[in-house]
């Protein structure tokens, strides 16, 4: 999570020693050196952060809504926060009681697949099937990394269920299916579904996670990269370069998520934990909103920091006095010890003279 609107607009607590920050990459157990870097890493989301919201964007947004106010001050009102992931992802961290976790609320069980497609998956024998999608943001790549990835896949005994919408690889075999669109849930969701090769998306991972499915990540951007870190520190997912990466990787990286039983354990092991709570993630989320309506707001959810200013909220201004304090008690010692050498010298003269 550590999210930069989250931390700064609605005060979530984020220790630098152990929060690392959104889109980081690191985990929540780190050396010096990657503290040091979480640390720098903090500092430039808050430059970055004060320039787009509390710098021209901010004045932007106060003469948008015609009042003084900005985005930030605005997301900082909001009663519950709601967040759509949950601790089979997230690393233990403090959290306000206006916070609660819904992750996964559009997961839903697997229902039957297409008539066609079903057929494909039943054709893949025990070898069973890899799913494959970069998301709907990404509808072709570069002949080069389709030609890469097709023919990697290629190499795999499974059959393979590829969401794509670009040109099709001189390298496609008949392993591959290519489909425009997949029923991606209910794919996961079937007992024939081996590994989950993914860009990192919150959504596709929430479904494999409901689904007990391993991962193989090749995150694109955004938070897709920290997403998969999360998966790969938990021992759900390998991670891969996309820019980088060659074909006998890909194929190494699938045949180890599949191979190698921690992996498949790891995600039964996440899965159960999604699974066991109180409510289902989307009947939490409908029960807060109503609770929010019920009781005209959440203001005793609310923490007091949001009043405060930033010096406040840090206590800079009690350093600061107690800084002085001290300085004052030094300043008086210096000058009371320098009267006392001084009286004791000119004493020891007098005598002296004597």
């Amino acid at each position: 999570m550590g999210n930069t609107m989250e931390r700064h607009c609605g005060h979530l607590p984020s220790p630098f020693s152990y929060v690392p920050g959104a889109m980081s990459e690191l985990s929540d157990k780190m050396n010096f050196i990657e503290r040091l870097k979480n640390t720098w890493f903090y500092l430039l989301q808050d430059i970055m952060f004060s320039f787009l919201f509390e710098g021209f964007w901010d004045g932007y947004y106060r003469e948008m809504l015609g009042r003084p106010t900005s985005l930030c001050e605005t997301m900082g009102k909001a009663e519950i926060w709601l967040i759509r992931t949950y601790w089979d992802f997230e690393y233990p961290r403090p959290i306000l009681p206006n916070f609660e976790f819904v992750g996964g609320l559009h997961c839903k069980p697997a229902k039957p697949l297409p008539e066609e497609m079903e057929k494909v998956v039943q054709s893949s024998g025990d070898h069973g099937i890899v799913v494959f999608s970069l998301g709907s943001m990404v509808k072709n790549l570069s002949d080069e990394r389709s030609n890469l990835i097709a023919a990697a896949l290629s190499q795999l005994p499974q059959k393979v269920i590829w969401r794509y919408s670009g040109k099709k690889p001189d390298t496609l075999s008949a392993n591959t299916i290519i489909y425009d669109w997949i029923p991606q849930n209910d794919l996961l969701g079937h007992p024939k579904t081996k590994a989950f090769i993914t860009h990192g998306g919150t959504n596709g991972i929430y479904e494999a996670i409901y689904h007990g499915v391993p991962m193989v990540g090749i995150p694109l951007f955004a938070d897709q990269p920290d997403n998969i870190v999360h998966m790969k520190n938990k021992g759900m997912a390998v991670m891969l370069d996309f820019n980088k990466m060659e074909a006998q990787e890909l194929v190494d990286a699938v045949n180890t998520v599949i191979n190698n039983p921690s992996y498949k354990e790891n995600a039964m092991r996440l899965s159960h934990i999604h699974h066991d709570q109180p409510i289902k993630p989307l009947d939490r989320a409908v029960f807060w909103i109503e609770y929010v309506m019920r009781h005209k707001g959440a203001k005793h959810l609310r923490p007091a920091s949001h009043e405060l200013t930033w010096y406040q909220y840090h206590c800079l201004d009690v350093i600061a006095f107690l800084l002085a304090c001290l300085l004052i008690v030094l300043y008086v010692t210096t000058k009371l010890l320098s009267f006392c050498l001084r009286k004791c010298c000119k004493t020891r003269r007098k005598q002296k003279t004597q």
